[in-house]
């Protein structure tokens, strides 16, 4: 009776800690309402979801769809919730909103000292930051493309891994094409995705990226 009661309050436990862990952003996601349901017939790991999908439809979407960072940032500082409703996406309730945007503007610095190297880009009057790595994090383009959804995966944890295989995804096929060093001082074009999690702050993870003349 003991063993059966202790398996009992382990089993209580993980359910517990499951559904609290669920809502913190960057360890698990948020479920839109009914998402907890099985997955859709047929879904498939995340790294051959995203291997399938990046070059033919996730960078696509972006590229098509993206709007100006520069409108984006003044919409946000304006009225966020009704920037998030006209130019953003939430990955379910209560989700930080992503945004699909696009812009060129000339660098101003990277900072290899923080693992996610940020590079500073002036667009306008509007200072945008994107990560070069080596940590590329978050769920910014899984969650801003929209058509990417739990139903896709076999649980939150495929869902969570979709979003670390999609970074994966920028840094080997966007960012290490570039020549990082030799960027201070130069143009640059680019296309990505952020969520806005911190007031003013925009942190691209880059879809594309380009040196312009």
């Amino acid at each position: 009776m003991k063993v059966i009661a202790r398996r009992a309050a382990a089993l209580l436990l993980a359910a517990t800690l499951t559904t609290a862990c669920s809502k913190v952003p960057g360890v698990y996601v948020y479920e839109k309402d009914g998402q907890a349901t099985a997955a859709k017939p047929g879904a498939t790991d995340p790294k051959t979801y995203v291997a399938d999908n990046w070059s033919s439809k996730i960078v696509p979407t972006v590229h098509d769809k993206a709007v100006d960072v520069t409108t984006v940032a003044a919409a946000i500082a304006k009225d966020p919730e009704a920037a998030g409703k006209q130019y953003g996406h939430q990955a379910g309730t209560g989700s930080p909103y992503a945004y699909m945007v696009k812009g060129s503007g000339t660098v101003t610095g990277i900072d290899t000292s923080v693992p996610t190297g940020p590079m500073t880009v002036q667009v306008g009057d509007t200072k945008v930051t994107i990560a070069t790595g080596p940590v590329i994090a978050g769920t910014a383009i899984r969650d801003g493309v929209g058509f990417i959804s739990f139903g896709d995966f076999t649980n939150q944890i495929d869902y969570a891994a979709a979003a670390n295989q999609i970074n994966a995804k920028a840094k080997t096929d966007v960012i290490a094409k570039v020549d990082l060093s030799s960027l201070k001082g130069k143009k640059v074009q680019f296309y990505g995705a952020f969520s806005a999690l911190s007031p003013g702050t925009i942190f691209v993870v880059p879809t594309e990226l380009t040196v312009t003349p």
